[in-house]
């Protein structure tokens, strides 16, 4: 008797918690693969986008690409903060690397934004476009890869 009395006492507290609904996340809205950004986008769909993109935005991480390297450059999200028109995402600092002019961040772990490698805003234009505002690396707006 006394089992089921914590037992149900347990489910009648939890039950509050379990039904509230998930909150969204701030970033939400801009998940997935995106093309252009270093190059105006092409008018390009399906697997061709998917396997071309330049950007990539997942929960915890942005995946970038880069002009000479094949493999794409990984940031970590520290924070993201809504602004009026996008987001602000802060990175965790990249690790420096070493090297005759000291201590400091590899030359394309942000995305040339501002002179701060851990920072990056994104500007919402339209459903499926967006802009990195003030980036040097990323003067064309991106698009959203669709499946075809």
């Amino acid at each position: 008797m006394r089992r089921r009395f914590f037992l149900s006492t347990g489910l009648v507290l939890a039950a509050p918690a379990l039904a509230q609904p998930r909150q969204a996340l701030p970033h939400e809205w801009v998940f997935g693969s995106w093309i252009g950004g270093q190059f105006p986008p092409g008018e390009i769909g399906g697997q061709e986008c998917l396997g071309g993109a330049t950007v990539i935005f997942l929960r915890d991480v942005v995946l970038r690409a880069t002009a000479l390297d094949v493999a794409y450059r990984q940031r970590l999200i520290e924070t993201v903060a809504p602004i009026p028109d996008g987001l602000e995402f802060r990175f965790v600092p990249a690790a420096p690397m070493g090297g005759a002019f000291g201590n400091r961040p590899p030359p394309d772990a942000g995305f040339g934004c501002g002179g701060d490698p851990n920072l990056l805003r994104v500007r919402r234009r339209t459903a499926d476009e967006i802009i990195f505002p003030d980036c040097n690396e990323f003067p064309s707006p991106l698009r959203r890869c669709r499946p075809a």
